[in-house]
């Protein structure tokens, strides 16, 4: 099992037979270490429909074929633009070829009229993910401490997002095994020091790691 952290919100998950790419906005990000043309998925999940997450989701999924996951109201939009969609909504969740995915609340905006943003609970590869989306500091995530989530994906840019100070509150919430700091330095309204972040997170007794765009994490 291995996580690729792509920049921004995206990354790309693989169990070896299996690849799921998250939030993938490649195409107009400067920190981006690949093209979307340079990248395949069977699956990819778009957690909302700002264009920082949507991103490049349409042009990979008519290349590869890939399933998309998304809420309802996404996934509705998606599937007219001729994509192969699964869709779901907040609280369920769904069994697919690498395990599960379920979608959790985030408080954000969901970019699409009538639509719900979301984080993402994923299955794979005997370990769990959670894809906490764009979203501000919410006590439900105190729930996803029973979960004994394996990584923890926290936005820390502030502005749009939590911040750093609210994303160490997160993980404080949730406990995860490692928590990973993303959605920060793509543009000057999220610029962050994720080495800060990682010394308060040691303060706080969690452990945190801080991934360069391209870096290949195993689990």
């Amino acid at each position: 099992m291995k996580i690729t952290f792509l920049s921004h919100a995206c990354f790309l998950l693989e169990d070896g037979r299996n690849s799921l790419l998250i939030d993938p906005y490649l195409t107009g990000n400067p920190l981006a270490p690949a093209k979307a043309e340079e990248l395949s998925a069977d699956f990819i999940a778009v957690t909302h429909a700002h264009g920082d997450h949507l991103g490049d989701t349409a042009a990979i999924a008519k290349r590869c074929g890939s399933t998309v996951f998304a809420v309802a109201e996404l996934a509705r939009m998606l599937r007219n633009e001729g994509l192969t969609v699964s869709d779901g909504n907040l609280g369920g969740s769904q069994a697919t070829a690498f395990g599960r995915i379920k979608y959790l609340p985030a408080c954000h905006g969901s970019g699409i009229p009538g639509g719900l943003a979301c984080g993402l609970l994923v299955e794979m590869g005997g370990k769990k993910i959670y894809h906490a989306g764009d979203t501000a500091l919410i006590s439900d995530m105190a729930l996803l401490k029973e979960e004994e989530i394996d990584v923890a994906l926290l936005p820390i840019g502030d502005y749009y997002t939590m911040g750093p100070r609210d994303a160490v509150r997160a993980a404080d919430l949730i406990r995860p095994k490692l928590t990973v700091p993303m959605h920060y330095n793509t543009f000057p309204a999220v610029r962050q020091d994720p080495s800060a972040f990682q010394a308060m997170m040691e303060a706080k007794g969690l452990t945190a790691k801080v991934m360069a765009p391209g870096e290949i994490l195993n689990l």
